[in-house]
């Protein structure tokens, strides 16, 4: 099969005269020659400015300064719907009731102009806040792109948050217009979100119109000419706000430049995962995680969106795999906690479906196992395996997939173009099969262009630029292999120091996964100047063998990381967004409050933090 990073080289070696040998050539060209390297990918892609930039690329210390495409115009929507006249789907879809549906590109757009129409009577205008407090349905993508169409600045929620996570991300950005469904299913039971929306409207007074879409799901054909408007924006003005976990306090309003997304995305969903216009595209998620908004992308490139809305697992693990199947999906991607329990437990569908259409199969949000990739590798021996990292914090990857190179399980293949990542130690050295920091040492496109509310950029450069002078520290603990590929051990602020010799959680987590008893797992180090404990916590409704754990994580990990202390848990909290609540516990179990150190409300399973409270309190003489 010729992908199209091939594609992609020989247009650069056509209109630019440039040939390279290898990827790593590639990568170090786009890096070097940023101006070159961006210039090039709006050329292959076509991407539609109504105004062209003066400069493309300015350099700045204070990578939070750097300037791009200065002085130019473009409209993420009007690039959408560049592709109106596709006679593919727009957009797949499927609920937990069974109802499918295929869109048109002339019934998207007929609903967008809708929608368009709404909020221009309610005064909605450039740069006003439009919020969603939503499922993951079609009409919320109309929704999206025609507040995208004036001008105006999207951010959402899903219906799992809890009201005060809600409340702390709109009230920050202070919107004007907020789209929201009355009701909802998940998990085959119904939730009614009027209360919630109610009480929103009443404590936000910046709120001066509401909008249910139960009311405005269908979609209709029209044969006649429909206008929608598209405002044009600067390069920089934001496209959309996206927030951290909350997790570890207030959550930090992220907010995207319009030009940065739309350029990174053609070049992530494209040549990194191979997305074409012929293309189904599917990423399990839910408004309220950047993958809702990554994957809106691949309209973008015309391929066809396919959605789900309702729970992963219910009735049973096999319905995300019988969607695959009618909506004939490409390209599928969820979370790598999803793939690892799939495997433990096989739907039928896997054994008897044909599932050949599957391009590749994508993962992110936590690292992908090296048994687990092997395992995706047997059950789909035609696709290519794509694992992502990056986060919220750029709405995109900074390391990724490449479709001309072997996949080697429990890595990650390559660095993705136009980002400078490097591994450094603590003494800002760059390091190469050592475990270490990875960093950005240039400005990436898609940064974010502030912080909302963040006066002189402190929470920014808090966030990113407080360990390393002036270079983006990302908080992941990685390792860059000798042949180029990345492996993700965790987050660097949870991984386990002991004696001097560091791993992140993962490998501890990798190590015991297979054990029958072992359902789910929590490492925590904790370490002030009082005491120094290694704990691990196990959720099993099994009879826990204490002396095989510690056995095989000696084994497979080393000595020294075996735990001092292993407690049987009910439950492991995770984000909404599906990874695990680390540093939080650390803190509870150092003393600290947990109202101080994370939100209830930005849990996927609130009452699980309960019992690591209580254990606290119980077992506080034996702990720092």
């Amino acid at each position: 099969m010729k992908t199209i990073l091939s594609n992609y080289k020989e247009f650069l070696k056509s209109n630019n005269k440039l040939n390279f040998k290898s990827y790593n050539d590639l990568h170090n060209w786009s890096i070097n020659e940023i101006s070159d390297f961006w210039e090039s990918i709006v050329k292959f892609f076509k991407i539609e400015f109504d105004k062209p930039p003066t400069i493309i690329y300015k350099f700045n210390k204070d990578f939070i300064k750097t300037l791009w495409f200065v002085n130019s115009k473009i409209s993420y929507s009007k690039n959408i719907f560049k592709n109106h006249k596709l006679k593919t789907p727009a957009i797949k879809y499927q609920d937990e009731n069974g109802k499918y549906l295929e869109i048109s590109w002339e019934s998207l757009k007929i609903k967008t102009l809708e929608f368009q129409e709404i909020l221009v009577k309610n005064n909605v205008k450039l740069g006003d806040r439009v919020v969603g407090y939503c499922s993951n349905t079609p009409e919320v993508v109309a929704a999206f792109l025609a507040v995208n169409s004036l001008g105006a600045i999207w951010s959402s929620c899903s219906p799992d948050f809890g009201y005060d996570s809600v409340y702390d991300r709109f009230n920050l950005i202070q919107p004007k217009f907020l789209f929201y469904h009355s009701e909802y299913m998940y998990n085959g039971r119904i939730f009614s979100l009027d209360s919630k929306v109610k009480k929103l409207k009443n404590s936000i007074k910046s709120i001066s119109s509401i909008l249910d879409l139960n009311t405005k799901s269908t979609f209709t054909n029209n044969l006649k000419k429909i206008n929608l408007n598209f405002i044009s924006v600067d390069f920089d003005h934001p496209i959309w706000i996206l927030f951290s976990s909350g997790t570890t306090g207030k959550p930090k309003a992220i907010t995207h430049r319009t030009g940065g997304m739309i350029l990174e995305h053609y070049k992530a969903l494209s040549i990194h995962q191979n997305v074409s216009n012929s293309d189904t595209y599917f990423w399990y998620s839910t408004t309220g995680w950047m993958m809702w908004n990554y994957s809106l992308s691949s309209l973008l490139i015309g391929s066809t969106l396919c959605i789900y809305n309702g729970s992963p697992i219910y009735p049973d693990n096999g319905v995300l795999w019988r969607f695959a199947k009618k909506a004939k999906i490409n390209h599928f991607g969820h979370g790598a906690v999803f793939f690892q329990n799939l495997l433990s437990n096989l739907p039928k569908e896997l054994v008897s479906y044909d599932l050949s259409n599957i391009i590749t199969i994508g993962s992110t949000g936590s690292p992908l196992f090296k048994e687990t990739n092997i395992g995706l590798n047997k059950l789909f021996p035609d696709a290519h395996i794509v694992s992502l990292s990056g986060g919220t914090d750029v709405c995109t990857a900074f390391i990724g997939g490449n479709l001309d190179l072997d996949v080697i399980p429990g890595e990650i293949q390559c660095k993705m173009l136009g980002a400078s990542v490097e591994v450094w130690n603590d003494n800002a050295k760059e390091i190469k099969n050592k475990m270490g920091e990875l960093v950005l040492t240039k400005p990436l496109i898609s940064m974010p262009v502030f912080f909302w509310n963040d006066i002189n950029d402190e929470k920014y450069k808090k966030s990113y630029f407080s360990k390393f002078n002036k270079i983006w520290n990302h908080g992941d603990w990685v390792t860059e292999t000798l042949n180029g590929g990345i492996i993700v051990h965790g987050r660097s602020d949870s991984t386990l120091n002991r004696f001097g010799v560091r791993i992140g959680t993962s490998e501890i987590y990798s190590a015991i996964k297979d054990l029958y008893y072992v359902e789910d797992s929590l490492i925590i180090h904790v370490d002030d100047s009082n005491e120094n404990k290694l704990i691990l916590f196990v959720k099993s409704s099994s009879k826990i063998n204490y002396d095989e754990l510690k056995s095989v994580i000696r084994l497979k990990c080393s000595p020294r990381h075996v735990p001092d202390l292993i407690f049987q848990t009910p439950d492991i909290p995770y984000t909404i967004s599906g990874k695990k609540v680390e540093v939080p516990i650390k803190k509870i179990l150092m003393g600290k409050n947990q109202n101080d150190v994370v939100s209830k409300d930005s849990l996927r399973n609130p009452k699980s933090l309960d019992w690591f409270v209580e254990f606290y309190e119980n077992f506080s003489k034996s702990l720092p």
